[in-house]
C-alpha cells in the first residue's frame, strides 16, 4: 500500500466517524519556542491548553513534522529521519480510553477491501502505563487481546506530557511484530527493534506540576475535560505494510535513492560508507523540498540555516559518491513528483521551489571552494603554531560564514592529522540557536511568563479589536503585568503590560508593526503605549509605562491610538500589496511573498527570486504601481471561508496560519490577498511609492526597500537638490551628468594606474642594489631587510623574486624582505633550487619570522608568506632568519 494511499485512508475513516479533518499546518511553527513543528498534536496545542476553543469536538489530520537534534545521525542507521508524517485523532472533551481505543483496533485490523489497514491483530502488542488499570481492561475485555500480549511500561515509556506543567496522562502503544529474523521474542518491553510501535495513544487526563524529565514532575489533579491525542507514524506503518525492512526502503525514500544510483552509480546496499550517503540524501532532498514549500529559505539563522545545513549536507554526499556537477534539479523533481500525491501544492509550486534550491546549490558549490581555501589557511595556521587541534570558533567561523559542513571540516582536518575542537564549534553552534529562539520569544512575551497571559485569557477571554472601524474608543483594564509578574496595580513610572478586553490597538503581524498611542484611565492616570503583541492567541499585550498616575485591574479606560502613524503604516501596507501584484506579474508567480515590514511612511518586501532584479524590471514595476494609484481604486475587506478566498484566487503568505475563516483585502481588480492588517480605503491616498533599490537576503531570496507618501515626496525633493548642486559641479544638463561623471572617473582611475605604476617600478629600483649587497653565509648569498613602509604585499613579493632572479649562477641564494603596510607587519622568503638542497626551505623561514612578529604564515618551499601584528619587532624577526640560515647551512 503507498504512502498517499495510507494518508488518505486515514482521513476517509474518521471522517466518515464525525472527525472534522484538519489540513496539515505548515511547517512553520506559530510557536516562539518551536523553529518548526516536530509533532503532530503541535497545532492543537492552543486547544489542549485551554487558549482557544476546539472547531470541533472530535479532529482528525496528517501533519507534516520535521526533528532537527540529531541530523548527523541521519543515514549512519535506518532509523533517524528528520522529516514524517504524524495521522493523528483527536477528542477535546469528547470519547476518551474506549473510544480511542476502539477506533484505533478497528482501522488497523479491518481488512483492505473494507477499507483498513489489514494488520494481523496477533501480531499487536499493546503497552500500558504501569497504574492503569483501566486501558489494560479495555485492551483484554472489550478489545480481546490476550494478557500476554499486553505489557505494562513506566512513566518514562508510557506516559506524557510537553515537558512544562500542563496537561498530561498516560498512552497506550500499539506494537507490531516484524518475527524472528529481526530479533528475540518477548514483546516491546524486550525488544523495540522486533516489536516497532506504530501507533501512540495518549489518554489527557490529568494536570502535572513543575519538574525535571520525563518521571520527575508531580501530578497536581484531574483535568476538567478528557482529552485525546493520538499519533500514528505513517513512515513505520507504510515499512510494515510495504513488506520493507526500515523507512529508507519505503516508496517515498527508496525512489530518491534510485534517482541517486542513476546520477553517481553507486548502488544502495554495496557498502555501508555509500549507504550512509544514500539515506542522507533520500532523507535531506525529501526535507529541503517540504521546507521550501512552506515556505522557508536557506539562511544563516533559525529554520533558514537548519534547510542551509541539511541541502547541503545532500549535495556533499552526492560528490562523496563521485558526483562532479549539479544534482539538485533531478533529485527535486522525484521528491516533488512522490510526494506532490499526498501535498498537490508541491506541484503548484513546482518553479519556485526549483528556483530557491537550485540557487542554494549554485551557491554551495562555490562555497566548497572558497571554503576549502579558507580551511587550509587554518590548518597552516594551527600547524605552523605547533598545535594539533583545529579551534571550535575556526570551524564555526566556516560553518556559519561560508556555509561549510562541520562533517567536511572534520574530514579535511583529519586528512592533515588534525583534530577538530567539537565541543566549542557545538557550544557556539548551540549559543546561536539559544539566542534565535530567546529572541523569537521575547519579542513576543517581553520576558514573561506566557503562564502569565494564559491565565488572564482564561479569566478574561481574548481581546475584541476594534481598530479596523475605529482609532478610538472605551475598554476596561482586564489585566496587569509589572516587569512580567501579574500584579493588581500599577504606578507613575512602572514599565507595563496591559491586557483590555477590547482595543482600537493593531497588534504586531503580518509584517506590520504594531500601533502607538496612550491609554487613559477615568481616575486620570496615563499609559504610554510604545508596542503591542499577542503572545497567546487572541490576547493583545499593550506594553509601555504608566506617566501618570495609578493604574489598577478593573479600571474603565479609554483607548486611543496614535492616528498619525496608523495612517503612514496603513498606506505602507496597502503599497506592499500593490509591490506584491506588481512584481508577480513582472517576474511570475515565483516572485512569492517571503516576508516583509510595515512601517510609517516605508516598507520593505521581500520575495523570491534566483537573480538580480534588473533596474529596468524595477522602474516598470515601479510605474505600474503609481498607475494604479493614479486610477483611485477602492481597498475592502472581506470575511470569507479559507476555500471560498482560494477560489476567488487570493494570495497567502507562506508560513502564515490561517482558520477556517479568514479576512481577503482587495484592491480594485488589480490586487487580492488574505490579510489581518490595517489599510487605506482608496489608492489616491497613497500619494506616490517610490522604490529604493532591490538586494539580496539569502539565497534565492531579494528583497524591496520602498518610501509611501510624504517620505517618498521628502526623498525625490533631496534627490533633485542633489541633481542641481552635481548640475553646478560639472556644469551640465541632469541628463549630461551620467556620462560627465563617467568621464570623470575614467580619468581618476587613469591616475591612479599611473601613480601605482611609478610606485612600483620605484620599489623595483631597489632590487639590483639589495642583490649587489647579500651577505655570505657558508656560501649561501642572505639578502635579508626591511623596504619602504607601505609597499603592499604584491609589490613586496615582486620584488622578493626579482632579488632572487639577480643573484647569479648555481649559488644558493635566500632573499627573506620585510615591510610596515596598513600598521601591519608583512614578510615574504624566496629561496632557489640550490638553497632548497642545502635545506632551507621559505616556509620554516616564514614561520619563524611570521612567529617572532606576533602572527603566522606559509606556503611553499620556494616562496612564502607571513604577517603579524607586531610592527616595532620587524628587527627581531630580521635576526630570527639570519639565525635560522646560519644554523642549517
Amino acid at each position: 500500500m503507498e504512502s498517499a494511499e495510507i494518508r488518505r485512508r486515514w482521513l476517509s475513516f474518521f471522517e466518515e466517524r464525525g472527525h472534522a479533518v484538519v489540513p496539515s499546518a505548515s511547517l512553520i511553527a506559530d510557536d516562539p519556542t518551536l523553529l518548526l513543528v516536530n509533532a503532530g498534536m503541535v497545532p492543537f496545542k492552543p486547544y489542549f491548553l485551554g487558549e482557544t476553543k476546539p472547531p470541533a469536538p472530535r479532529a482528525t489530520s496528517v501533519q507534516k513534522c520535521v526533528r532537527t537534534p540529531d541530523i548527523e545521525e541521519v543515514g549512519k542507521t535506518t532509523r533517524h529521519g528528520t522529516f514524517f508524517q504524524m495521522c493523528g485523532n483527536f477528542s477535546f472533551g469528547d470519547y476518551f480510553k474506549e473510544g480511542a481505543i476502539k477506533l484505533a483496533w478497528e482501522l488497523l485490523t479491518t481488512p483492505v477491501a473494507d477499507g483498513g489497514y489489514g494488520l494481523e491483530p496477533e501480531k499487536l502488542w499493546i503497552t500500558v502505563y504501569q497504574d492503569d488499570d483501566e486501558a489494560e481492561q479495555i485492551w483484554r475485555d472489550v478489545i480481546g487481546v490476550p494478557a500476554e500480549r499486553i505489557q505494562r511500561l513506566g512513566k518514562k515509556d508510557n506516559f506524557w506530557s510537553m515537558g512544562v506543567p500542563g496537561p498530561c496522562g498516560p498512552c497506550s502503544e500499539i506494537n507490531y511484530d516484524r518475527g524472528p529474523e529481526f530479533g528475540a521474542e518477548g514483546g516491546p518491553a524486550v525488544n523495540d527493534e522486533r516489536y516497532v510501535e506504530i501507533w501512540n495513544l495518549v489518554f489527557m487526563q490529568y494536570e502535572r506540576g513543575a519538574g525535571d524529565g520525563k518521571e520527575d514532575f508531580p501530578i497536581l489533579g484531574d483535568l476538567p475535560s478528557k482529552n485525546i491525542d493520538t499519533g500514528l507514524g505513517l513512515e513505520r506503518l507504510a515499512m510494515i505494510l510495504q513488506g520493507v525492512r526500515n523507512m529508507y526502503e519505503t516508496d517515498t525514500l527508496r525512489v530518491v535513492m534510485d534517482k541517486a544510483t542513476e546520477l553517481t552509480g553507486v548502488r544502495y546496499g554495496a557498502a555501508q560508507e555509500t549507504d550512509v550517503s544514500m539515506r542522507v540524501v533520500a532523507d535531506h532532498m525529501r526535507t529541503s523540498v517540504m521546507l521550501i514549500g512552506d515556505g522557508v529559505t536557506p539562511g544563516n539563522e533559525g529554520r533558514g540555516y537548519v534547510l542551509r545545513r541539511i541541502m547541503r549536507r545532500a549535495i556533499r554526499n552526492m560528490r562523496l559518491m563521485g558526483a562532479t556537477g549539479p544534482v539538485v534539479q533531478e533529485l527535486l523533481d522525484t521528491v516533488i513528483d512522490t510526494m506532490g500525491q499526498q501535498y498537490p501544492e508541491l506541484i503548484t509550486d513546482r518553479q519556485r521551489i526549483e528556483t530557491v534550491a537550485l540557487a542554494e546549490e549554485a551557491r554551495f558549490l562555490k562555497t566548497l571552494n572558497a571554503g576549502t581555501n579558507v580551511l587550509e589557511g587554518a590548518i597552516t595556521e594551527t600547524k605552523a603554531g605547533g598545535g594539533t587541534v583545529l579551534a571550535g570558533d575556526k570551524a564555526f567561523l566556516l560553518h556559519d560564514t561560508w556555509g561549510f559542513p562541520i562533517d567536511l571540516t572534520l574530514e579535511i582536518a583529519a586528512e592533515q592529522g588534525l583534530s577538530v575542537d567539537e565541543p566549542g564549534f557545538r557550544r557556539l553552534m548551540q549559543e546561536q540557536k539559544d539566542k534565535a529562539k530567546a529572541d523569537a520569544k521575547a519579542k513576543k512575551t517581553g520576558h514573561a511568563d506566557v503562564a502569565a497571559y494564559r491565565e488572564i485569557a482564561d479569566s478574561a477571554g481574548g481581546t475584541e479589536f476594534t481598530g479596523y472601524a475605529t482609532n478610538q474608543g472605551e475598554a476596561t483594564i482586564v489585566g496587569l503585568l509589572v516587569n512580567g509578574v501579574s500584579s493588581p496595580a500599577a504606578s507613575e513610572g512602572d514599565e507595563v503590560e496591559v491586557v483590555l478586553d477590547r482595543t482600537p490597538f493593531y497588534a504586531e503581524g503580518g509584517g506590520q508593526l504594531a500601533d502607538q498611542g496612550r491609554i487613559k484611565l477615568d481616575s486620570g492616570a496615563v499609559i504610554e503605549v510604545r508596542d503591542v503583541q499577542q503572545p497567546v492567541p487572541g490576547v493583545s499585550v499593550h506594553k509601555g509605562s504608566v506617566q501618570v498616575g495609578e493604574v489598577t485591574v478593573g479600571a474603565s479606560a479609554y483607548a486611543a491610538i496614535d492616528v498619525r502613524r496608523r495612517r503612514a503604516i496603513a498606506r505602507a501596507h496597502s503599497a506592499t500589496h500593490l509591490t506584491h501584484q506588481a512584481l508577480r506579474d513582472a517576474l511570475g508567480p515565483t516572485a512569492a511573498q517571503a516576508g516583509s515590514e510595515n512601517s510609517p511612511g516605508r516598507f520593505r518586501f521581500d520575495f523570491g527570486s534566483p537573480n538580480a532584479v534588473p533596474g529596468t524590471v524595477l522602474t516598470d514595476v515601479e510605474q505600474k504601481i503609481n498607475d494604479v494609484l493614479s486610477r483611485e481604486l477602492d481597498v475592502t475587506a472581506e470575511i470569507m471561508s479559507i476555500d471560498e478566498a482560494k477560489k476567488q484566487g487570493a494570495i497567502a503568505e507562506f508560513g502564515e496560519k490561517y482558520g477556517e475563516r479568514v479576512r481577503v483585502v482587495t484592491i480594485g481588480d488589480f490586487s487580492k490577498e488574505l490579510c489581518g492588517g490595517t489599510h487605506v480605503g482608496n489608492t489616491a491616498q497613497l500619494g506616490l511609492v517610490k522604490l529604493l533599490g532591490e538586494s539580496s537576503i539569502g539565497s534565492g531570496v531579494r528583497r524591496v526597500e520602498a518610501l509611501v507618501g510624504v517620505d517618498a515626496y521628502n526623498f525625490l525633493a533631496k534627490e533633485h537638490t542633489v541633481v542641481a548642486q552635481l548640475q553646478e559641479l560639472v556644469k551640465g544638463r541632469p541628463e549630461e551628468l551620467p556620462e560627465k561623471i563617467a568621464s570623470m572617473l575614467g580619468k581618476l582611475k587613469d591616475a591612479e594606474k599611473e601613480i601605482e605604476k611609478f610606485r612600483a617600478e620605484k620599489v623595483l629600483q631597489a632590487a639590483a642594489g639589495l642583490a649587489e649587497n647579500a651577505q655570505d653565509i657558508r656560501g649561501v648569498a642572505l639578502v635579508v631587510g626591511q623596504v619602504q613602509d607601505g609597499t603592499g604585499a604584491d609589490d613586496l613579493r615582486k620584488l622578493v623574486l626579482d632579488v632572487r632572479g639577480r643573484i647569479q649562477g648555481d649559488r644558493p641564494a635566500v632573499v627573506a624582505l620585510f615591510t610596515v603596510a596598513g600598521g601591519r607587519p608583512l614578510t615574504v622568503v624566496a629561496t632557489n633550487e640550490a638553497a632548497r638542497e642545502r635545506g632551507l626551505k621559505a616556509g620554516d623561514l616564514v614561520r619563524t619570522a611570521a612567529k617572532t612578529l606576533g602572527g603566522g604564515g606559509g606556503g611553499k618551499p620556494d616562496v612564502a608568506q607571513g604577517g603579524g601584528q607586531n610592527p616595532g619587532a620587524v628587527p627581531e624577526a630580521i635576526a630570527a632568519v639570519e639565525r635560522l640560515v646560519v644554523e642549517t647551512v
